[in-house]
């Protein structure tokens, strides 16, 4: 197990830089892939541990995968939507809920049984909001602990019954699911949610020809006969892109650009709410390929302020709230995140862990059930910081370290391979300094 050891950083972050490709769309586009007739060329592939777990387990159903990672290169070559067959082995997803998720409702589509299991911190993340509305499909499907936990089990067939489902709470993972199985369904599936969340599953399906419409809040996912493979470059990942964006908000004098990132609506809340704070940044050379919008993003210093963060916001900045707490922690004033209750249950209690975290270094905050009050601005006065072996965790406090007065360590910073494996060589590339690894 390995600890990093951070020395506070008196520079600043210039240069531009190409971040890690998009790990959602990266997931997406083999999954995709493996549903596609043909071959499907990804260019941009995350080869960071959640998307290779994918990789894995499509092989598993009779898929023809080669990686060329030099390239950042995937190839799925496939015979499409009804030529998938019951796997040897047990499906591992490692530590990644999109991976169990999503391939639990392509699992309903594929006659035989299919197992999935993963890591510790994967085995304790609630599996009931996806079996209960892919048993709609007719397909046996359940879980340990009362069908709560994995190893998940589908016993899927060739055609399945339509779904009809609203979400309780917005998860792009559950509604993907629901997607990707109704591609198989007898007849339309209709899915309603109320609050929107990332829209990437149906962005590429319809660039594939896939009939997925959707009416105010209500989507409608009509079955497909065939899907043929058309060709992805993937786009830089906004999650990835926002530790080097706090950094470079964070260090007087920084200016940095990170080139080519994807900006879909549903996944920029986190720069939202960074300009509601005073943060400085822009979007340049916008564009959109396969109806995802992608851009470079300058970011420069700025001294920020605390704000009380849209609770219609959190959907679209999940993933990035224990940074954005890092943020928050450097800010005038106080800074109130609610309606985050989902972080519970994510690969650590990752309230729990910015709360302990913050605590550890010398900040002051409150823990919520469904958030955090965060009170700035703090110095950070040096102290030991557990990651709980959740890389988002051990990412954001390695960036508080960097911004405080003392040695900050961060303990199991291996977990970050599963997103970010470049992250130390990136900040590097743009100039900075104190961070040193060390075996324990």
């Amino acid at each position: 197990m390995k600890q990093a050891v951070i020395q506070p950083f008196a520079g600043k972050l210039v240069g531009s830089i190409l971040c890690p490709r998009d790990k959602s769309l990266s997931h997406r586009a083999v999954m995709l892939g493996t549903l596609s007739e043909g071959e499907t060329v990804i260019t941009g592939f995350s080869f960071c541990r959640d998307c290779l777990a994918t990789v894995y387990c499509i092989q598993s159903w009779g898929v023809e995968v080669e990686l060329i990672p030099q390239e950042e290169k995937v190839i799925v070559r496939s015979e499409g939507l009804f030529h998938l067959r019951e796997p040897h082995d047990v499906l591992n997803a490692e530590n990644s809920g999109t991976t169990i998720r999503l391939l639990a409702g392509m699992a309903t589509g594929i006659p035989g049984l299919s197992v999935f299991t993963g890591d510790q911190s994967l085995r304790q993340r609630p599996m009931g909001r996806i079996i209960e509305p892919l048993r709609q499909t007719g397909v046996e499907i359940g879980g340990r602990a009362g069908d709560r936990f994995p190893p998940l089990f589908v016993r899927g067939q060739s055609r399945v019954k339509p779904i009809r489902h609203t979400l309780p709470v917005p998860s792009a993972q559950v509604k993907s699911a629901l997607i990707l199985a109704a591609l198989k369904g007898e007849g339309p599936s209709v899915i309603d949610e109320p609050v929107a969340s990332r829209d990437h599953t149906e962005n590429m399906l319809r660039y594939l020809g896939a009939s997925i419409k959707k009416q105010g809040t209500t989507i409608v996912v009509n079955p497909c006969t065939q899907l043929h493979a058309k060709a992805f470059r993937l786009p830089g990942d906004a999650s990835s892109a926002a530790f080097l964006v706090a950094l470079a908000t964070l260090c007087p004098d920084s200016q940095i650009t990170i080139k080519d990132v994807g900006v879909n609506p549903h996944r920029i809340g986190f720069l939202h709410c960074l300009r509601m704070m005073g943060g400085k940044w822009r979007l340049t050379n916008e564009h959109e390929e396969f109806g995802e919008a992608r851009a470079d993003l300058e970011v420069e210093f700025a001294p920020l302020r605390g704000i009380e963060i849209p609770p219609e916001l959190i959907p679209s900045l999940i993933d990035e709230i224990p940074i954005l707490s890092i943020l928050a922690s450097q800010a005038e004033g106080k800074t109130v995140i609610s309606g985050a209750e989902e972080l519970r249950v994510k690969e650590s209690d990752r309230i729990a862990a910015i709360a302990q975290g913050l605590k550890a270094l010398g900040g002051r905050v409150e823990e919520k059930r469904d958030g955090l009050i965060i009170y700035g601005k703090t110095t950070f006065t040096g102290g030991v910081v557990e990651s709980f072996g959740d890389h988002r965790i051990a990412m954001s406090f390695i960036i508080a370290g960097l911004t405080g007065s003392k040695t900050v360590v961060v303990k199991d910073v291996d977990c970050i391979e599963i997103s970010y494996p470049r992250f130390f060589t990136d900040l590097a590339t743009l100039g900075c300094s104190g961070v040193s690894i060390e075996e324990k």
